[in-house]
């Protein structure tokens, strides 16, 4: 037996390690329904101009990121992206979703679409806040 340095896993060991997590958590909650969905917003030439992209795991929805170019923030794609995972969500028969943001990001754009903040975290990253989102019964 020994104890490895920290380092970026191999593909091999990230596998074992996620494989192993599962196998345990499955006992307590069964067989975890894990899902990447991504919606994107594409010019005439398909280039991405926008997106967002999102993991369900136990019923929640997670919000990885959500990104809009600023030459076309003003026309609501947020929004559309935002509501458009929600539907998706809802179909799947996820009970929330929940994301994180910090102060120089989408707050406010956030707290717009219904979503209300249960936790916080100071200086992450140094300088601002980290804002941990949710919205319930999609």
């Amino acid at each position: 037996m020994k104890l490895t340095i920290p380092s970026k896993p191999s593909p091999s060991d990230f596998d074992s390690l996620k494989r192993g997590l599962d196998e345990y958590n499955e006992k307590f909650t069964g067989e975890v329904h894990s899902e990447t969905v991504a919606s994107f917003v594409k010019d005439q030439h398909g280039l991405v101009l926008g997106g967002i992209l999102g993991e369900i795991n136990w019923d929640w929805m997670y919000i990885r990121g959500l990104w809009v170019d600023e030459k076309i923030r003003k026309d609501r794609w947020g929004s559309r992206l935002l509501q458009n995972l929600e539907q998706y969500a809802g179909s799947k028969g996820v009970y929330g979703i929940r994301l994180e943001t910090s102060t120089f990001q989408a707050l406010d754009f956030y707290l717009k679409n219904n979503y209300s903040v249960f936790a916080e975290l100071s200086n992450m990253p140094r300088g601002h806040t980290s804002y941990f989102l949710k919205k319930v019964d999609i």
